[in-house]
């Protein structure tokens, strides 16, 4: 008579948020949400554009679509689109503040290289 053991179940690994936002990116969030954009969402979405093949791109929207996800940290909701998440997985939004411009960025650990310009990046 034989017996054969069962492997034990491998845990499985915990995935990585699909996006996080900063401390500064919340609080600039929750401005634009308070006055100009008042109840519309940012989405987020990947594009097509500039040297190296791909680009972020923010728009304001009046409700999620079919094709959405939803992201909330620290109190703040944003939209992803679902064509990019495989893109955005474990990026971290923020909001700078420099001397002569002021935005978003994304720190993403997917990208393999950026542009000269710093516009558009590769995967």
């Amino acid at each position: 008579m034989s017996t054969t053991a069962e492997a034990p179940a491998r845990p499985k690994r915990a995935l990585p948020p699909l996006m996080q936002l900063s401390d500064a990116a919340a609080e600039r969030l929750r401005g634009l949400y308070e006055k100009g954009e008042q109840g519309k969402l940012l989405r987020i979405s990947v594009k097509t554009k500039g040297c190296s093949g791909l680009s972020y791109d923010l728009s304001w929207v009046d409700a999620a679509g079919a094709g959405d996800e939803t992201v909330t940290d620290k109190g703040v909701t944003v939209l992803v689109d679902r064509k990019a998440t495989l893109f955005l997985i474990g990026t971290v939004m923020d909001y700078e503040v420099k001397q002569m411009s002021a935005g978003f960025t994304f720190t993403n650990p997917n990208e393999k290289g950026r542009c000269g310009c710093g516009e558009s990046f590769h995967v």
